[in-house]
């Protein structure tokens, strides 16, 4: 760490929270706020609300009551996090990634709390759900925003969704309603080109749609198992007569199994420990179909493989509405990016307590994930003063440090092509018109790398 980067890190904080605070309603709101965040990113061992009260030498259950029971508004502190995070670290061809987190949790009384998949854990575990969003350009990376997912099982009891303070006009909502709910709520703050996910999202048809329906550009991840038809493979054989048949369709791994050597493109898609690391990809122009419906636009199916130390192949199978000629490198870019939720999200549960909560409640659960994601990018904006990226990070981190438009200082690629892109950018931008099939096909074997 450089010597003297801590030196007024105490009046940072506070400049830094001051927007936040100015979003709640009452003065010792705004006190409990500050307080809690400080608590945040101290050296805590478990960053609950009774330590983090016990830590300033204050009663626990005005902080908990704050924290667990009292009504104040989450969301335009959330708004004014993406505003900042927009500013801060904006590029037109930034990336919103959508991902899952699970929380571990005992009984079934805590808000959402129920058997699921728990990829902490590696299987089906007694958890928590949140969906979160994060922001990913070449300057950093922050969690935005979040949602807890709350399960069928849980909305159909409506006394339990009572005694958890959930509000009575909530009802079920898939992950991928969570998702568009944010994408609609902060896209317009977040500059970017590109829509990313894992492959619970990918794999909905529907989702997808809805995607393209607001005119942004996506990246989603799908399984392996996903049926797709490759508009530029051959069609079976024909008898002669009636219409002429077109390819079947097939299981995206076996079509992968299928290409040729000299398909696979090499590219490489970030620095490692031992150098570069590369990955080979192949891509088609593709006809999904999930629950025995046929999508009516062509997609870009999309496949990495990363050799493993084992000698054995890594795959990533992703469907995408980009042009059939975007080019591979520029693919291995967003997905790289998507990879970056992971960081943000070890970096919240580890340095800012965003799974170290004991509350039960709707209103909690959001008030204490809302700190912790403040708390997050304050540690963001203090590693980004650190690596001395931008001349002007020796400013108050928040609204003071904020120079939208400005020049990226050194060290940062400025938005836009550069001479190693290739017109990846360019051909990145968001929107655009549909591919529907029947102009697809006619063109597909320029498109088809096969």
């Amino acid at each position: 760490m450089p010597p003297g980067l801590l030196r007024g890190l105490v009046p940072r904080l506070d400049t830094f929270l001051c927007p936040f605070v100015a979003a709640l309603a009452r003065p010792e709101q705004g006190d409990n706020a500050g307080r809690y965040v400080r608590g945040l990113l101290s050296n805590l061992g478990a960053k609950t609300a009774e330590a983090i009260a016990y830590l300033h030498d204050h009663d626990r259950q005005g902080l908990q009551k704050f924290v667990g029971q009292s009504g104040w508004d989450h969301r335009p502190l959330l708004t004014e996090l993406a505003r900042q995070v927009g500013a801060e670290l904006g590029e037109p061809d930034a990336v919103l990634a959508f991902d899952p987190s699970a929380f571990p949790k005992k009984g079934d009384r805590s808000v959402g709390v129920q058997r699921q998949w728990c990829g902490r854990l590696g299987k089906r575990e007694n958890c928590q759900v949140g969906v979160y969003l994060a922001y990913v350009s070449r300057r950093e990376h922050a969690l935005v925003d979040t949602r807890l997912y709350l399960p069928r099982e849980w909305t159909r009891r409506r006394k339990r969704m009572s005694e958890a303070g959930v509000p009575s006009a909530v009802r079920f909502r898939t992950r991928h309603d969570l998702a568009l709910e944010m994408l609609d709520e902060h896209g317009s703050a977040l500059p970017h080109a590109w829509v990313s996910g894992d492959d619970e999202l990918g794999r909905c048809s529907w989702f997808r749609g809805a995607l393209r329906a607001r005119g942004e550009r996506y990246l989603l991840a799908v399984p392996a198992n996903t049926s797709v038809r490759d508009l530029a493979g051959d069609p079976p054989t024909s008898a002669g007569r009636g219409r002429r048949p077109k390819t079947r369709f097939g299981r995206a791994d076996r079509w992968a199994a299928g290409r040729p050597a000299r398909a696979w493109e090499t590219v490489e898609v970030r620095d490692a420990e031992k150098g570069p690391l590369s990955v080979q990809a192949v891509r088609a122009l593709v006809q999904a179909r999930a629950d025995n419906r046929a999508s009516a636009v062509a997609e870009v199916l999309v496949v990495f493989r990363e050799r493993q130390p084992d000698g054995s192949w890594k795959h990533d199978y992703l469907l995408s509405n980009a042009p059939a000629d975007t080019p591979v490198a520029e693919f291995a870019r967003v997905l790289n990016a998507h990879h970056r939720v992971e960081e943000c999200l070890q970096r919240a549960k580890g340095e800012a307590g965003l799974a170290d909560y004991q509350v039960r409640t709707w209103g909690g659960w959001h008030h204490h994930q809302a700190l912790s994601l403040l708390a997050t990018w304050f540690l963001t904006q203090e590693a980004r003063r650190g690596k001395k990226a931008d001349p002007g990070f020796d400013r108050p981190a928040g609204p003071a440090g904020h120079r939208p438009g400005a020049a990226p200082g050194r060290g940062v690629r400025p938005p836009g092509p550069g001479p190693a892109d290739d017109g990846a950018v360019a051909a990145a931008e968001r929107g655009g018109e549909v591919l529907p099939l029947e102009e697809a096909e006619p063109t597909a074997t320029t498109a088809s790398q096969a």
